[in-house]
């Protein structure tokens, strides 16, 4: 079976528990429509800007929140599977152990694009607009960026096989540094200029200001660029490393 062959196979086999069960989608969506729901009127009280002007600014960052927490613990299934047996039989089967991984980290994608456009829809009829090209554009960026999250959190998975509460300790110990460190939520401008320094450092912070400003329809801006360039600089080390953590496992 070749690669492409074989990492079909493993991301149609794992999204047929979501097109059986949409509901654990949809419940998803519980964490970005909380931070809708009551953080976004706060920012929009509290802001001296117009609602629709902080709107533009909040909602992309409320997409990429759902793309990193979505793929952060996307590898706790890898894990139940390890735990159960069940990845074990997969390893044997009579395909290449990298279509494992990403299969699995292309699968990560769909949930993504769907929770994400909701989103976009549901806060139009409150101020927020949206250029129809900026958006398709923003969906690739915040595919190409859960791709390699996605993969990363797998590999944390397969390298806390034995110790599950590893796999969680180093995920909430990182999850939350990097949204808040990104400027997704509260604008890092007026903070410590030492966020502002860690904030240049973290890859999600170019990928929120590329959704901002794709979603506001400046398609040729450098943040655009910049924040590609970040998604995919993750998306190739998240690949890289998580393929030969797939190899290497027993």
């Amino acid at each position: 079976m070749t690669m492409a062959t074989a990492t079909w196979t493993v991301l149609t086999r794992e999204l047929r528990p979501v097109l059986r069960d949409p509901f654990s989608l949809i419940f998803s969506l519980l964490q970005p429509l909380v931070f809708l729901g009551l953080f976004g009127p706060l920012l929009v009280s509290s802001s001296p800007a117009p609602a629709a002007e902080t709107l533009q600014s909040f909602v992309p960052g409320i997409l990429v929140m759902i793309a990193l927490f979505g793929t952060g613990t996307t590898g706790s299934n890898l894990l139940y599977e390890m735990q159960t047996g069940s990845h074990e039989r997969t390893l044997v089967a009579p395909i290449p152990r990298s279509s494992l991984l990403v299969g699995r980290a292309l699968k990560e994608m769909v949930p993504i694009m769907v929770q994400a456009c909701i989103i976009a829809l549901v806060t139009i009829p409150f101020g927020f607009s949206v250029n129809p090209l900026g958006l398709l554009l923003g969906l690739v960026m915040l595919a190409v960026f859960g791709l390699g999250f996605g993969a990363l959190s797998y590999s944390l998975a397969l390298a806390s096989r034995n110790n599950d509460w590893m796999f969680w300790g180093v995920q909430q110990a990182t999850l939350f540094p990097l949204m808040i460190l990104s400027g997704m939520l509260l604008p890092l401008e007026n903070g410590p200029q030492w966020m502002q320094v860690a904030a240049a450092f973290n890859p999600i912070s170019y990928v929120v200001a590329g959704e901002r400003a794709l979603l506001a329809g400046d398609l040729g801006s450098m943040a655009a660029v910049w924040g590609f360039v970040a998604a995919a600089v993750l998306a190739a080390i998240g690949l890289a490393v998580g393929i030969r953590a797939m190899k290497k496992a027993a």
